[in-house]
């Protein structure tokens, strides 16, 4: 289920654009940010994996 978005928060993404941001910017922006918070949800609840997990499933060296 998405988070629920605080109006003050969008405003705030919003007031940081330049003068002639695009609506690609603006959905850009709040993408990057919701991805953010999805990561640190995870990550305090523990649904994380070692980095040398993640490098043997894609066979990337150390």
């Amino acid at each position: 289920m998405p988070a629920v978005m605080e109006k003050q928060e969008a405003h705030k993404i919003v007031d940081r654009l330049p003068e002639r941001a695009t609506w690609d910017d603006l959905m850009h922006e709040i993408y990057v940010r919701e991805v953010i918070e999805k990561g640190l949800d995870d990550s305090k609840a523990g649904r994380t994996k070692e980095v040398k997990e993640v490098r043997a499933k894609y066979s990337l060296p150390e």
